[in-house]
């Protein structure tokens, strides 16, 4: 594809291999409710692809079978998969914490007005999309009406007891900028997120992750259609910063696309980028696939790069889990 074509060739970006597994990261699909600007996925309402019932009935199983800690679940919209809820409660009785990328305007979704209750009650954590505290920058990057619609899903989450102390349900928010540009210093950013979420909502949240848009899919296109795609990589490459290669989750997590393939991250999917072959003999060997972590843990192998990986290097670094190099993170409400 034409926002793909400038990362696939040779790449001078350090060679990795992964650690132990800790987490299996799940696309569950491509339909959304939103259409956002900074959709590495290019998601949106008319997508149909959607994970299988073969696959999704393999997922707790090799949660247990590889003793993986972590699911989490992604799009797309992972609530609109049919059956996200039963997934949720399967992951969650084999003992692995969930994760829920949720871009909170899901909640207020006619079918979902419980979906929040059910989060709840599975002690899900919610990891949810706000590009900013300020109504005019989330429409512009994520459609009009969005920010209203999120500021009343994070009230109702905190209704519910989420990003309160003591109750154990985690509400974290994801900052992406704009545009073409590195995120702002991570915990300053939490710190006025905290301030101004609080006195203008009554908002209250864990943490805030700063992850920086990738140039691939939507926002790749975007990048191409304006003439920024070179000075975008420039600005990652020029801000490389060796010490993230240490932190990055594809170093601790396998990514599963919603046909059941394995991927070193969700980029690498969005590339077509899979793990080696495996199988016995030469005409036997096949992409990797969800069923195929039953027999091995993948450990140790080698990690498919290419120059996008610059985009979770830069600064302060950048993976699902937001910055990387960030120090603790400022008092805040």
């Amino acid at each position: 594809m034409l926002d793909t074509l400038p990362l696939l060739g040779a790449t001078d970006f350090p060679a990795l291999r992964r650690r132990s597994l800790t987490t299996l990261q799940v696309n569950l699909g491509y339909r959304c409710n939103q259409s956002c600007l900074h959709c590495h996925v290019n998601a949106g309402p008319g997508r149909t692809e959607a994970m299988d019932d073969a696959n999704i009935d393999l997922i707790p199983g090799v949660l247990a079978a590889r003793g993986l800690p972590t699911l989490d679940l992604t799009g797309g919209a992972p609530e609109m998969h049919p059956r996200f809820r039963w997934l949720v409660a399967a992951a969650r009785a084999v003992g692995a914490k969930v994760i829920d990328r949720c871009n909170l305007t899901i909640l207020s979704e006619p079918g979902c007005e419980d979906l929040a209750n059910f989060l709840a009650a599975q002690g899900v954590e919610v990891l949810a999309s706000l590009p900013c505290y300020l109504e005019d920058n989330v429409d512009s990057q994520r459609g009009a009406g969005v920010f209203q619609r999120s500021i009343t899903g994070l009230q109702r989450l905190n209704a519910l007891g989420y990003g309160q102390p003591g109750t154990g349900l985690d509400l974290n928010l994801i900052y992406n900028p704009g545009g073409p540009s590195l995120p702002p210093e991570q915990s300053g950013l939490e710190a006025d997120y905290k301030r101004e979420l609080q006195a203008r909502h009554g908002i209250r949240f864990n943490r805030l992750y700063a992850l920086t848009n990738m140039p691939i899919k939507r926002f790749g296109s975007t990048l191409l259609s304006r003439g920024q795609f070179r000075d975008y990589m420039s600005l990652l490459r020029d801000s490389f910063q060796p010490a993230n290669l240490e932190q990055v989750m594809c170093r601790d997590l396998i990514s599963v696309d919603w046909r059941g393939r394995l991927f070193d991250c969700d980029f690498n999917q969005q590339l077509g980028l899979g793990l080696a072959p495996v199988g016995p003999d030469d005409e036997g060997r096949h992409q990797p696939c969800l069923g195929d972590l039953l027999e091995h843990d993948f450990a140790r192998g080698p990690i498919v790069i290419a120059d996008h990986c610059y985009g979770c290097t830069a600064g302060q670094g950048s993976s699902c889990g937001g910055a990387l190099t960030d120090p603790e993170p400022a008092p805040g409400p």
